[in-house]
């Protein structure tokens, strides 16, 4: 693209200097690119500099609060909002599909991206993984995110529509940090269900007649909790009924670490539950 696209681009870090190269490199079509960083203490302020972003240091709340700050805070000149993880990669046909849908004469308000995520060198597209709809790109002013510790979503006043090229998720920092931030996430995720944070009103609550978010938080709200064997389950569900076993050893690999996951989560709440 000749011109650059009326898009700022937000991209929360911390730490993330063998993620944010690529990063930022696959958005070098956007008019504004802003870093928000969590006081990083490696690389990461050096490297958005390089790509004469703006870098720009919050202290860190939670995942939901620290976007919604940007949002609300960033001088953003741009009419359009992208929002990656630094993980995240645009691929040259989604850029020229998102720089086409913002100067279309009556684009929607907010836009779903697909997301390919990447585990150990593949993509997986089965495990119940793909697709993965997030909406991501949004009119300034026009949405904000929930607010919920982990697993986060975005609330868009007005219209949404769906892209059809994907986003490429592909964490560089190996499988020890990817350990290490699911351990988080489950901790945050206990907490969560620990403080009934999911009775909240946040604009996505469950329900069969709203948005694919909402819809599976009927499953994932209402009816998981009341699962025996959760860990169990979720093997079967992801390996078996959602194919994972075609992904090969990184499907099986993957499937047997989501399990553990929802075991840690399950003895982290009963943690939370019955304090010694």
């Amino acid at each position: 693209m000749s011109a650059r696209a009326p898009v700022a681009v937000l991209v929360p870090t911390l730490n993330e200097e063998k993620n944010l190269p690529a990063c930022l490199k696959s958005v070098r079509w956007a008019a504004e690119i802003f870093v928000v960083d969590s006081c990083s203490t490696d690389g990461t302020r050096e490297i958005a500099a390089a790509a004469k972003a703006n870098f720009v240091e919050h202290a860190f709340e939670d995942y939901a609060a620290q976007k919604n700050w940007a949002l609300q805070t960033l001088p953003i000149s741009q009419p359009w909002i992208l929002i990656l993880d630094a993980d995240e990669r645009v691929s040259p046909d989604l850029a020229r599909e998102i720089a086409a849908v913002v100067a279309a004469p009556n684009p929607c308000d907010g836009y779903y991206i697909n997301r390919r995520f990447m585990f150990m060198g593949r993509w997986l597209r089965h495990c119940g993984w793909y697709p993965s709809w997030n909406l991501r790109l949004f009119r300034r002013g026009h949405a904000h995110y929930e607010q919920r510790p982990v697993h986060e979503h975005m609330v868009v006043q007005g219209s949404v529509g769906y892209l059809q090229n994907d986003l490429i998720h592909a964490d560089e920092r190996g499988l020890a940090a990817w350990l290490q931030r699911h351990n988080h996430y489950s901790t945050l995720e206990a907490q969560a269900r620990a403080a009934a944070q999911t009775s909240l009103k946040t604009g996505l609550e469950p329900g069969w007649l709203g948005s694919p978010v909402q819809r599976k938080r009927v499953i994932k709200e209402l009816i998981w909790p009341h699962l025996p064997a959760k860990p169990l389950l979720w093997f079967v569900y992801m390996y078996i009924l959602r194919a994972g076993f075609l992904d090969g050893r990184q499907g099986f690999s993957f499937c047997v670490l989501q399990a553990m996951q929802e075991h840690h989560i399950g003895l982290k709440l009963r943690e939370l539950r019955e304090p010694k």
